[in-house]
């Protein structure tokens, strides 16, 4: 299957971005404030079991909303609250399986960190999808892009350095900037395979058809 390279990916990002920074910058500052403020010692660790999956899918709803070139609003990121349990429970169940495979060796649970790393994005596509059924589509989608996912991420690596350099400040472009990033990932991966599977369902009828006997006069 086909799909764009990395760096056609943050070329496409960059393009959605534009126009948009400000917004981009105003809601990942508000994520990251949250964040932080749910750090807090004694009611973060609490908070923070709560909020992490909800908080987590809206960044996602927020950075698909850039990335395809549709209205993104600040509230998309307490969107996922509507749907409070299944983005709890994905979250915890993504973490539980990361952990577990982590007690293997420190390679396979980066791998499994990237075998569900679609999560909420399948989530956020498909409203009514479960849990269990988004992490095995996570898992299917992203067999044999993993390495390519490391790779995007990889090519943030630079412009981290730099971030830390301008004590952080950089942080605020760099964070929509990756996230967006990740959303034509996943979009350019959904629609490869996609088009892969309608041609298959193409052949399969074509195939189908050339089987039917003639019939006799």
């Amino acid at each position: 299957m086909k799909t764009e390279d990395n760096k056609t990916l943050m070329r496409l990002a960059r393009e959605s971005l534009k126009g948009k920074w400000g917004l981009a910058i105003g809601g990942f500052f508000v994520y990251v404030l949250i964040e932080m403020l749910v750090a807090i010692p004694g009611v973060g660790p609490v908070a923070t079991i709560f909020i992490a999956g909800p908080m987590m899918g809206g960044l996602t709803i927020f950075a698909l909303a850039i990335s395809r070139n549709q209205e993104a609003k600040l509230d998309q990121l307490f969107q996922a609250f509507n749907r409070f349990g299944t983005y709890l429970g994905a979250y915890w169940l993504m973490v539980l399986y990361i952990i577990l495979w982590s007690l293997l060796l420190i390679i396979p649970g980066i791998i499994a960190a990237y075998a569900y790393s679609l999560i909420f994005f399948i989530l956020a596509d498909e409203p009514s999808i479960g849990i269990s059924e988004a992490l095995k589509k996570s898992k299917a989608m992203m067999n044999g892009y993993k390495w390519k996912y490391f790779c995007l991420s990889f090519r943030f690596f630079g412009w981290v350095i730099l971030s830390i350099l301008t004590c952080g400040i950089g942080f605020l472009w760099l964070f929509p900037y990756m996230q967006v990033s990740f959303a034509k990932f996943y979009e350019d991966l959904k629609a490869g395979q996609q088009a892969t599977q309608q041609v298959a369902e193409l052949e399969k009828i074509v195939a189908e058809n050339a089987e039917v006997p003639p019939v006799s006069a």
